[in-house]
């Protein structure tokens, strides 16, 4: 017997604290090699401006075996109001094979995505941050302020996106309610980048939208919204300049723009990502070594973080009676 879980059951028991927790696990497994997960399938639907991804894993430790499939329509909310990004996990069960859960994997997708960045900020940045920045306001947004405001306290947030004034107010008055400090519109891109001693960058954005002369001294940066070769937010300098730790390696090497545009041109190369986050956490690797230097995570997206939350909802899920059963054999 399977259940299954709506995105307003997943919502019922997943909070930011305990993502980053059981995401934190899975990358430490990843790093011990007891997970097993392919790099993950992308089809394009050119017509519809369409991507979809198949992301399958298997962290045998933790037992989390399954898939998700998901996809990215940007032109979803003009043209069919609905969300950019949509999701299903299917979870198996490691010793039969048979399906255990099928639920949404939207939120969930959102929230995992948020939870390294959190993840990478507890690591990364200098221990005496004030001031974070995100530039982005869309509904991904606000799963990064999120798990950056679980990982430290900051004294106030600023905000800086294409978005209409309007919209980015409200978000800054969701955010400021939910997290308790002030969030305020930046002017710019450059004045948030000015003052963050934490920054977030979670766009669609195709070519680089910040600046590495920009940059405080120390600052850390989360780089998130590109995920295909042709897309960047990072420009060439920062790169280059920046100690980098990808979620994986491979992973950021075959799709993440921010690497591969600048190494065709001959002017950024591999050696140059330093660890992946799993060496992080488990302190093989260093986030930060000194408190000056720049420091970058870039999170491409990875399944095994995808398995151990739909995991961790299943187990939860089970033990509160949340879900509809069903039975695929029947």
């Amino acid at each position: 017997m399977a259940i299954m879980l709506t995105k307003s059951d997943v919502m019922k028991v997943l909070d930011m604290k305990s993502t980053m927790e059981i995401v934190e696990k899975a990358f430490a497994e990843l790093h011990a090699g007891s997970a097993n997960m392919p790099l993950r399938t992308p089809i394009r639907c050119e017509e519809y401006n369409g991507l979809t991804l198949f992301m399958p894993a298997f962290l045998a430790d933790m037992g989390a075996l399954g898939s998700k499939v998901v996809t990215i329509y940007p032109n979803n909310p003009k043209d069919y109001k609905l969300p950019t990004v949509l999701g299903v996990i299917i979870l198996l069960d490691k010793k039969t094979g048979e399906p255990t859960a099928v639920m949404d994997g939207g939120y969930l997708t959102a929230m995992r995505t948020g939870s390294v960045s959190g993840i990478a900020t507890k690591y990364m940045a200098n221990p005496n941050v004030k001031v974070a920045a995100i530039i982005g306001s869309g509904v991904q947004a606000k799963t990064q302020v999120w798990s950056v405001c679980e990982a430290h306290k900051f004294e106030r947030f600023l905000v800086f996106s294409v978005d209409p004034p309007e919209q980015i107010d409200a978000f800054c008055k969701e955010m400021a309610e939910k997290h308790g400090i002030p969030f305020e519109r930046a002017a710019s891109a450059e004045a948030a980048c000015r003052e963050a001693d934490v920054l977030t960058l979670a766009t669609s954005a195709k070519d680089p939208i910040i600046n590495y002369d920009w940059l405080k001294k120390g600052c850390h940066i989360n780089g998130i919204g590109s995920h295909a070769p042709h897309m960047r937010e990072l420009d060439e300098k920062t790169v280059c300049n920046a100690r980098i730790i990808a979620d994986q390696k491979e992973a950021c090497l075959a799709e993440s723009g921010d690497f591969i545009i600048p190494m065709k041109e001959g002017k950024w190369k591999e050696s140059m990502i330093v660890g992946d986050l799993g060496a992080v956490v488990t302190g093989n690797v260093k986030g930060r070594t000194s408190g000056d230097e720049v420091t970058l995570f870039k999170s491409n997206g990875l399944a095994i973080q995808d398995m151990s939350t739909a995991y961790a909802v299943f187990e939860k899920a089970k033990a509160m009676g949340v879900g509809q059963e069903f039975n695929f054999s029947a």
